[in-house]
């Protein structure tokens, strides 16, 4: 793939409904704070952003927002925008910062995104929040590290090592247009042979076996958290298959699950299908975290 394909898909692999910092507005009712760290990891510091609620009688129920990219670029920034209409919504809202590939390979990422969900529950207090209602939601990459949030709580190699003390559990998962078995990607996606060398350390032949470990297909049991998944079936970087497969495993393991199925939609989401895919992220977190 030439430079300008992968300019393209990195484009392509945010979530729809994002903004840029700059033309970003806070609305009067919502308090929102940049830049806090959440982690030391790596040498660097983890960072979010948060949104909440001005004079909202707490503890409220909280989403954390975890950015595409291809495991290897992205911004929390482009979560922003989420971040603030779920505020609006009575929410506490975090979109996140997470090491990248190829400097950071899995699980680093990983790492990541449980230290996050860490700090929430740390932070519960401070930002009013409900420490017992944690959703999570990403889009692309950040789909695929949502729904792994989703299926392996309590796994001691995912865990890492900051904020100990507190549970990593979500209550609930979107995941939107995340893959979920990365033995099957290669063919079947057109950067896949790109991204996953760089985030895996080979390709399926030379490193199979963090192929298979990084899949959350594989890690689903009874106790993974209900899920909504939401896929086009006109995507080339995520085959629409990828979203069945995970939406049939859980259903075998007894986890409520619902796929969302955007007929015709392609990877990153557009005019009406981003309206009914934001439209149905926020219901579901409606239905799933608030008493």
């Amino acid at each position: 793939m030439n430079r300008h394909l992968v300019s393209l898909a990195l484009l392509l692999l945010g979530f729809s409904f994002t903004a840029h910092a700059a033309e970003l507005a806070v609305p009067d009712n919502v308090t929102f704070e940049r830049d806090i760290t959440y982690a030391e990891a790596g040498g660097g510091r983890m960072q979010l952003n948060l949104a909440r609620p001005k004079n909202a009688s707490g503890p409220l129920p909280a989403v954390l927002c975890i950015h595409g990219g291809g495991f290897r670029a992205g911004s929390r920034e482009g979560y922003n925008k989420l971040c603030l209409t779920l505020a609006q919504r009575g929410f506490v809202a975090a979109t996140i910062s997470y090491r990248l590939a190829p400097t950071h390979q899995f699980p680093a990422a990983v790492h990541d995104t449980k230290a996050a969900v860490r700090w929430l529950r740390a932070n519960a207090a401070k930002y009013g929040l409900d420490p017992a209602r944690i959703g999570v939601t990403g889009g692309s990459a950040g789909g695929h590290l949502a729904q792994f949030l989703g299926v392996t709580a309590g796994v001691k190699d995912f865990e890492g090592a900051d904020n100990p003390g507190f549970s990593s559990a979500v209550t609930c998962v979107v995941n939107v247009y995340g893959p979920s078995d990365f033995t099957k990607s290669y063919g079947k996606s057109v950067d896949a042979h790109v991204v996953l060398p760089m985030w895996l350390g080979g390709d399926v032949g030379t490193a199979r076996a963090k192929h298979i470990q990084s899949s959350p297909l594989n890690w689903v049991t009874p106790n993974a958290a209900p899920t909504l998944i939401i896929h086009g079936t006109e995507d080339k970087y995520v085959a629409y298959e990828q979203a069945v497969w995970m939406r049939d495993r859980l259903t075998a393991c007894g986890v409520p699950v619902e796929l969302l199925t955007l007929e015709g939609a392609g990877h990153g989401f557009k005019g009406a299908d981003a309206e009914k895919a934001e439209a149905a992220l926020i219901a579901y977190f409606d239905q799933r975290l608030k008493k």
